[in-house]
């Protein structure tokens, strides 16, 4: 489970237009410092990181403290969200574009929507423990669906964050660490969940021509209340196996898996030299 978020005073920031007042810098151990050395960036400008940390719910401190907040954009993370959800897009456009010479443009847009959707920013947040670094207002107190709101806004303005202060190809790699190692079981869950018993077999005959077997393995339980395993195999390679309490679902479960471990390692599970064609 995640640290509860610091309830830190707002970031150093450049001085307002108008008041010439410097924000004020945080209380304790800087959130923004502890998370570039956790992420092993060095920022030349440490500022924009922690603006990218900081929630507008501190707005009203700062107003408390005397500072204007006449432009609030200026002093939350909002606008690093927007800079960092565009250059997430960009690079998870490329990664599709490089990944799959065949696809149109319908299957790539559909791709990198289900790439960068909220609940896997939510995710990698998390890894990082991203909530624990945040800058917010006293007392501040996010519900489940605010909080996840909060958490993928921040993971997109601190890659805001590192494509001003350290050139767009850092933050490129950043992305595509999390992509290289997500993406494949992402893409296969999203174009697999309608039907993937029915997505592995258009898979393996567009590919091969033929389409894939599922064996029940063994049931368990009581008549009423029986619990199916079900492999399914392709030219006697295992691809994946699957439970549920019929074996129709079962087999939907064998074949998501089998849609995983294929985006995963499609040459390693289904090399040529061990698939005849008829």
């Amino acid at each position: 489970m995640a640290a509860p978020e610091r309830r830190d005073a707002g970031p150093a920031q450049a001085e307002q237009p108008k008041t010439g007042k410097k924000l004020p810098r945080p209380v304790g151990p800087d959130n923004a410092a502890r998370l570039a050395r956790a992420l092993h960036f060095r920022f030349r400008d440490l500022g924009l990181l922690r603006t990218a940390l900081t929630h507008r719910s501190i707005l009203h401190e700062f107003a408390s403290a005397g500072i204007s907040t006449a432009h609030p954009a200026a002093l939350t993370n909002e606008r690093l969200e927007f800079l960092g959800d565009a250059v997430l897009g960009a690079v998870a456009a490329e990664y599709l574009y490089n990944l799959d010479p065949e696809a149109d443009e319908g299957q790539l847009t559909r791709r990198r929507v289900a790439l960068v959707r909220a609940e896997t920013l939510v995710r990698w947040a998390r890894e990082i423990d991203l909530g624990s670094y945040l800058y917010l207002g006293l007392g501040e107190r996010p519900g489940l669906g605010n909080r996840d709101r909060m958490l993928a806004g921040a993971f997109e303005a601190v890659i805001g964050a590192v494509a001003l202060d350290r050139g767009f190809g850092a933050a490129r790699r950043f992305i595509l660490r999390l992509l290289e190692r997500d993406a494949p079981e992402i893409l296969a869950s999203a174009e697999g969940v309608a039907n993937p018993k029915g997505r592995l077999q258009e898979l393996l005959q567009d590919r091969y021509r033929r389409a894939p077997e599922y064996e029940t393995v063994s049931t368990q339980g009581p008549d009423h209340a029986r619990t199916f395993v079900v492999e399914v195999t392709f030219d006697e390679h295992a691809l994946g196996r699957g439970v549920g309490p019929s074996k129709r679902e079962a087999e939907q479960a064998a074949a998501a898996a089998a849609l995983t471990a294929l985006a995963a390692d499609p040459d390693g599970l289904l090399s040529p030299s061990a698939v005849v064609v008829d």
